[in-house]
């Protein structure tokens, strides 16, 4: 299919068409937003092949061929995707129930040790089906694309045994067949330990490196592995076990770091080469500098600070540190349930005070980093996949994490193709 995208009031995070596209943005650079107004974009088949202002350029020979299909974007304006790199989105039945013990006093490590929390989602897990799960998954990631996600990556996690997480890996493979959303999988079998290893967790870790991860690889159902590490789940000592092992069957590394603690996990995360090191609420001056110079994506999750309640990741400090930084949703039905990024972009302004061009940059073309996908996604570039919306009629780009909590999006157009 072709498409043309004309009169677009403002064509949002555009690539120079006469310089390598950027990976990533980093510190000073996440303030300069490249825009260009009053403009058009083109579409062949599933990538971008043009854009530019509408007069620069004369659209009468593309016009008026029957062979394009023609947007008129009067008033509205075009954004790449957002591309959610961090989120848990398989999972079986709520936990409002810990939402209201939370609301109590209960800490989240307190509900994990009397075993809720992960635990919880673990045996719910274990009792439904692979087409209930695949059901419920799906319908998730069509809300999220209506919000504006083209991306996204999934982890497992709620397994937490060998069966329970290949189920889970299995459906995040269906999902990738079937969705129009690019998604990625992730491997956290060391997400918890189960109840019966309380005991003996180096015993647990032994089976994810020993028989899961094994398992995994062999079936090709992961990209990356992750691993819990912080304060009342899996030590630093630990992460570098699994991470090790995972590496070694070609998965690349995503660390939880620092959320519940200063823990190591971001050291651990760069030691490695780790693509992303995710959460880190608890971030200081060593962890900065052990980032710095380092190809790993710093990525906050400001949702699942909002909902349980914890401090905000440092993200001024960061960006001023001359860090990238990527925002994610952590889309999980414990600590953040919800996979509005047009909500996670407004949480970043209010709550981590970044700028609006910083916010977009870490939800667009970081999150994509995040998922080892920004040569393709992330931004308006030549030759890149036409994962794209198109919004309602709005001011300007500042008004998309200033209105908080009303969907600013008009229209989808996944791979090219209108989205219905």
């Amino acid at each position: 299919m072709k498409l043309i995208i004309k009169n677009i009031k403002e064509l949002v995070m555009v690539e120079s068409k006469s310089k390598a596209q950027n990976l990533k943005r980093a510190g000073h650079l996440m303030k300069t937003l490249r825009t260009i107004k009053n403009a058009y974009l083109l579409i062949d088949d599933d990538r971008i092949v043009d854009y530019g202002k509408m007069n620069e350029i004369d659209l009468s020979h593309i016009l008026n061929q029957t062979t394009y299909l023609q947007i008129d974007a009067t008033d509205r304006m075009v954004f790449p995707s957002f591309c959610d790199s961090h989120t848990h989105l398989v999972y079986a039945g709520s936990r409002e129930t810990e939402f209201v013990d939370k609301i109590r006093g209960m800490s989240y490590i307190e509900i994990a040790h009397k075993g809720g929390g992960i635990l919880n989602s673990a045996k719910l897990l274990h009792q439904t089906s692979e087409d209930e799960l695949y059901d419920s998954a799906f319908a998730r990631l069509e809300e999220m694309k209506w919000w504006g996600t083209g991306a996204v990556e999934i982890k497992s996690g709620y397994g937490l045994t060998t069966e329970d997480e290949l189920k889970m890996l299995r459906v995040i493979k269906r999902l990738k067949r079937n969705s129009p959303l690019t998604i990625r999988a992730t491997f956290l079998g060391a997400h918890a330990v189960p109840a019966h290893f309380k005991a003996d967790q180096a015993e647990y870790v032994d089976l994810v490196i020993n028989e899961m991860i094994p398992q995994v690889a062999a079936a090709k159902l992961a990209d990356f592995i992750d691993v819990f590490c912080d304060r009342g789940f899996f030590t630093a000592e630990e992460t570098e076990r699994i991470l090790m092992a995972g590496m070694k069957h070609g998965l690349q590394a995503k660390i939880h770091a620092n959320e519940l603690g200063f823990t190591g996990g971001v050291q651990v995360g760069v030691k490695y080469n780790a693509l992303s090191v995710d959460h880190l609420e608890c971030v200081g001056d060593a962890e900065i500098e052990a980032l710095l110079g380092s190809d790993t994506m710093p990525t906050l999750l400001p949702g699942t600070a909002f909902f349980l309640g914890l401090p905000y990741a440092p993200a001024r400090k960061m960006i001023d540190a001359e860090l990238p930084v990527a925002l994610a949703s952590d889309f999980n039905p414990g600590s953040s349930p919800s996979g509005n990024m047009q909500m996670i972009l407004a949480m970043a302004c209010i709550k981590l005070k970044m700028l609006p061009e910083e916010a977009l940059h870490a939800t667009m073309i970081n999150g994509a980093y995040a998922m080892g996908v920004s040569d393709e996604l992330g931004s308006i570039g030549l030759g890149k996949i036409a994962n794209l919306f198109i919004t309602k009629p709005i001011p300007n780009y500042q008004y998309m994490p200033y209105s908080y909590g009303d969907n600013k999006v008009d229209m989808v157009i996944l791979n090219g193709k209108v989205q219905k």
